[in-house]
């Protein structure tokens, strides 16, 4: 078991990934190459729970890669965790494109690619040394990419895979600059050397800052985030899920991988600098899907808040760590991989229900939508499911993981720095007011997309989505529901993390009674998800036999209230644009320059009045449009490199080889 048996099914999503080029044409390829990732990606999925609940690490060395060190692979339980992650999510979208696939127009630039993308992000997991690592890596971009550009005929489809990809290729720099310091002189790239040679606090610091950018960019922090709310929406759904759900925490893993494991011990001021970027990612990500009324727009800023939760309890495990406090640093890691868990199926179960809606209504945007709950209503039921976990509201698993964060951050005033000391209680607030405009977000999207009337004929003309995606909606609500319940055996399955780099691990919550979740001790906290959703649901239930026991049998019927309006149309009904505008006059204005233009018609005409609402984002105006700006205006001066004579290119590398012959001596 464990490696021995992860790398034949890597290796077999590999051979289809080549087989579904002969497949993609025919009408059977949809099938057979999502109903083999299903059962291929299930089998890892199972082998990583294995492997997590074992503790066990197994490893293995092939011949291939770099000549004289071969390809290390390694299972231990930080890998077997995010392989839990990683293939749960990559089961579900292969389960929800069984029947979404069929609606692919071109099936033949997908379904090459989406094997490829499983393989990628499962070979990065079980990497044990930098070039498997970075190739790997490599493998999981440039398929995602691939995937991104499949509706290659949309010109914003294009520019959001140009976008991602020259974020991508910044992101892999980043990382082998790392792997380069952390390798050292000796250039020995096994991660178990890496480990023994201890880096500096100077080449350590270096290390952290580099990984920041490398992984810190796929993950989506911020400023790094410019290219997610772009490509996720242009990929397929069944893909926006995978990549927002899964490969961002691909790229958790390589910050945890690389900074508690290899980097040696943490400095207290790293906590800060994490910290920092996990916060105020939450905050940026919630406000920037508040002013979106494009559907997978929203669930992509979504994606944004959710990364800054789990870099907060990074953060707090790197400063309790540095300052030997284990068992809150534990904690605090134990909450960042459970959050990580949760949003992985939190935010493929709304890809999946966005990837519905879209499918029946051919639309994206909220503010075309309307009355869905009729006419999709399994759908909605998932979508509702979702969009209360991702609210944070008990008993669903979302708010398991961010009172464990909250947990955490409760234990600072151990900490002896005083800027940690100051810092991480202003992170809980802004973790706070994150939380609460997630619910008002989520409560626009489900009430404005499903509730109401509809305001376009795509939405009165909606069905519900075949068997398949509805198989797979259900069973990600479930377990929104079901690790919300019983969130402790999540906990301890992830403790073996925590015992494998902290040598420390939460108590056992298995035993706890009513399944209670009991992080340090019950005399502290404790939350029972489990009673909760007793008490919710015999309250409703009682509720529901009173007013059928009470109520009258004759059916009436009025019509609804207008709020004293004859008018029945639509469009006087609550938007996406008009919900949100308290909330952008008081953020948006002063962090996005929100302006919101109104147009009234004269007296007596009877044209409508038109609201448009016009939102810039501060980071690419201010940071990556100089940027680029910069690097074309340097691009155009460089150009003339390409018309030297002979004599000039001789004298150049004359003389870049004299400088590097100094670097050396030096």
């Amino acid at each position: 078991m464990g490696i021995a048996t992860t790398l034949p099914c890597i290796a077999g999503l590999l051979a289809l990934s080549v087989a579904a080029i002969a497949l993609a044409r025919s009408r059977a390829g949809t099938w057979i190459v999502y109903g083999v990732s299903l059962i291929l990606s299930a089998a890892l999925l199972v082998q990583g729970a294995q492997a997590l609940l074992s503790g066990a690490e197994t490893s293995l060395v092939l011949p291939l890669g770099l000549p004289w060190a071969g390809a290390h692979f390694l299972i231990d339980p930080l890998a077997a965790a995010f392989q839990v992650i990683v293939n749960l999510g990559a089961a579900g979208a292969s389960l929800y494109a069984l029947g979404y696939g069929r609606h692919e127009k071109e099936p033949w630039r997908v379904l090459p690619f989406f094997p490829l993308f499983l393989a990628g992000m499962n070979l990065v997991l079980v990497a044990d040394d930098a070039f498997t690592f970075l190739v790997s890596w490599e493998f999981m971009s440039l398929a995602s990419w691939a995937l991104v550009l499949a509706h290659h005929r949309d010109p914003e489809n294009r520019r959001a895979a140009f976008i991602y990809i020259v974020m991508a290729s910044a992101g892999t720099l980043a990382l082998l600059l790392a792997f380069s310091l952390l390798a050292g002189e000796q250039g020995n790239y096994a991660f178990n050397f890496i480990r023994i040679a201890t880096p500096g606090p100077v080449t350590a610091s270096a290390v952290l800052l580099l990984v920041l950018i490398g992984a810190g960019s796929k993950a989506g922090l911020v400023p790094l985030h410019v290219w997610l709310p772009l490509a996720h929406p242009a990929a397929p759904s069944h893909v926006s899920a995978l990549m927002s759900g899964v490969m961002t925490k691909v790229a958790v893993y390589a910050f945890i991988r690389i900074i508690f494991d290899l980097d040696g011990l943490p400095e207290p001021w790293w906590g800060l600098v994490v910290l920092t970027a996990g916060a105020a990612s939450a905050v940026w990500g919630v406000l920037s899907a508040l002013m979106e009324s494009d559907l997978k727009r929203v669930l992509a800023y979504s994606t944004i808040e959710n990364i800054g939760f789990i870099f907060v309890g990074l953060g707090l495990a790197l400063a309790f760590h540095a300052n030997g406090l284990a068992t809150a640093a534990a904690l605090a890691l134990v909450a960042a991989l459970l959050h990580a868990f949760n949003h992985a199926i939190m935010k493929s179960l709304l890809f999946f229900g966005a990837g519905a809606v879209l499918t029946a209504t051919g639309e994206r945007n909220m503010e075309h939508m309307g009355g869905l709950i009729h006419r999709m209503p399994v759908t909605a039921a998932a979508v509702l499911t979702g969009c209360a976990a991702l609210s944070a509201l008990p008993p669903l698993n979302g708010f398991a993981s961010e009172w464990l964060t909250l947990q955490a951050i409760l234990l600072s005033p151990q900490l002896p720095q005083w800027g940690l000391k100051i810092l991480v209680p202003a992170c809980g607030a802004m973790l706070a007011l994150a939380a609460a405009l997630a619910a008002a977000c989520f409560i626009r999207v489900f009430g404005v997309s499903f509730l109401g009337r509809p305001r376009t004929a795509n939405a009165e003309g909606a069905r519900e989505v075949d068997a398949w995606p509805q198989a797979a909606l259900a069973a990600f609500a479930f377990l929104c529901v079901a690790f919300g319940a019983f969130p402790g055996f999540a906990t301890d399955a992830l403790s073996a993390v925590t015992l494998e780099f902290l040598d420390v691990r939460l108590p056992p919550q298995a035993d706890v009674p009513w399944l209670a979740l009991v992080p340090i001790s019950a005399e502290r906290s404790s939350y029972d998800g489990f009673l909760i959703l007793v008490f919710i649901a015999t309250s409703a239930s009682l509720a529901a036999l009173v007013v059928w026991l009470l109520g009258s049998r004759a059916t009436r019927r009025a019509p609804a209230w207008d709020c004293g309006f004859p008018d029945s149309n639509p469009a006087t009904q609550y938007s996406a644009s008009s919900f949100a505008q308290p909330l952008r006059r008081v953020f948006g204005t002063t962090v996005f320059q929100a302006h919101d233009r109104v147009v009234m018609p004269p007296p007596g005409s009877t044209a409508p009045a038109r609201i448009t609402v016009e939102i810039r984002d501060p980071v690419w105006d201010y940071f990556y449009a100089p940027l680029a700006g910069g690097i074309s205006f340097v691009a155009e001066r460089l150009n003339t490199l390409q018309f030297l004579t002979i004599r000039s290119y001789l004298t150049l590398v004359f003389l870049t080889l004299v400088i590097l012959l100094l670097v050396v001596a030096l």
